[in-house]
């Protein structure tokens, strides 16, 4: 089976304290619970999360929907976006199923980031190795407070959130819920070496394209 990855780069820095981890927290569950009742996603996505902050951690490697547990997060430190940028290349080096002469491998990977803040270590070093790679749909989001010139940097498909509270952030999510159903649903359909359709479900109004 070809898998579907999907990883989501979370910022959990000190600016991130109070409502928007907490609604983080609640984005990834609603996350969760949403692509347990998807068939398509069930049969193909995995999941995983990797935190940013003064440290990266990948802290839920990737894991097929029906056994992803949302993690324990919380939010200090600086905005380390160079570093997880870096840190997802080496994941997906590790994870993910290259193609052989004999099997296909594994879907490119589908990225979701999201930010609050300016980067604090080296963006460009990371950004080079991130760019080494061949990457599904990146999407990157910010807040008003977001380096959001960093953001375009990274991907074309740049979103800000109206605003950095619990509503916006849950609407982020969903977004992104939905975003790996379509794909999912897309490769299950696909021949051959076709990749799964580039276009995301429409934003909703919380949500705005940059």
């Amino acid at each position: 089976m070809r898998r579907l990855p999907v990883y989501l780069l979370l910022d959990t820095s000190g600016s991130m304290s109070g409502e928007p981890i907490e609604a983080v927290k609640n984005g990834v569950q609603v996350l969760h619970s949403t692509l347990r009742k998807d068939p398509y996603a069930l049969e193909s996505a995995y999941v995983s999360v990797i935190t940013f902050d003064c440290e990266v951690k990948q802290v839920v490697p990737l894991t097929e929907v029906s056994l992803f547990q949302p993690p324990t997060i919380k939010a200090s430190g600086g905005t380390s976006l160079g570093g997880v940028l870096k840190k997802v290349a080496e994941c997906a080096d590790a994870e993910v199923k290259k193609s052989t002469e004999n099997e296909k491998g594994d879907w490119r990977p589908l990225v979701f980031l999201m930010t609050d803040g300016y980067p604090t270590d080296d963006l460009q070093k990371g950004l080079a190795e991130f760019k080494k790679r061949k990457w599904g749909t990146v999407v990157a989001c910010g807040t008003d407070d977001a380096d959001m010139e960093a953001l375009k940097q990274i991907t074309e498909s740049v979103v800000k959130l109206s605003q950095a509270d619990s509503a916006s952030i849950a609407a982020f999510f969903k977004w992104v819920s939905a975003s790996i159903a379509t794909s999912s649903k897309a490769v299950d359909r696909m021949p051959g070496d076709s990749d799964p359709m580039s276009e995301l479900p429409p934003p909703p109004p919380e949500i705005v394209l940059v």
